[in-house]
């Protein structure tokens, strides 16, 4: 079980080196969104989509089988990539290996936080972490695995082995 659990951390870290953007406009975001949108659709997911900056919402979206609960799952997953800088599924891969919980370890309530699978950190040049893509409907696993897919897409970057085994 520890193999895989590092394993998964070496591929999600990856994932965060090569998924980076040079730059991001509120209609590179719509583009993204829609290749968020239409991955999800291609394997039957109902997910609600969200892409936002620290300050603002740039696209919302949401597919038949969601519900409200979905978007409160957005706003925690979210929350904790602007926080960490990471995605919320290298987060919770890495407490999991040490048995710790997310707030002992990161001071992360869970009514605000969520380390479950799903949000991305938008990386961009010279700027950091300037928001996040979550994914919310489907199996962690599966949540954020529609992000990185549509995100490497969007970038035109062949994941390879950084690419999550189903």
């Amino acid at each position: 079980m520890t193999d895989m659990i590092e394993d998964d951390i070496r591929r999600l870290e990856e994932q965060e080196r090569l998924l980076r953007f040079t730059r991001l406009s509120p209609d590179d975001a719509w583009v993204l969104g829609n290749h968020v949108r239409e991955t999800a659709l291609a394997i039957g997911a109902g997910v609600a989509i969200d892409i936002s900056l620290r300050d603002r919402l740039l696209f919302h979206c949401v597919l038949p089988g969601t519900s409200t609960d979905n978007v409160e799952w957005i706003r925690r997953k979210r929350n904790t990539v602007l926080r960490l800088w990471h995605s919320s599924y290298l987060v919770g891969r890495r407490l999991a290996l040490t048995g710790r919980d997310q707030e002992e370890a990161h001071n992360l309530p869970l009514s605000d936080f969520a380390v479950h699978g799903g949000s991305f950190p938008l990386f961009v040049a010279d700027l950091g972490c300037v928001g996040a893509v979550t994914v919310s409907g489907v199996p962690q696993r599966t949540d954020h695995a529609i992000v990185t897919d549509a995100i490497a897409a969007f970038l035109k970057v062949d994941l390879g082995d950084s690419r999550l085994p189903d």
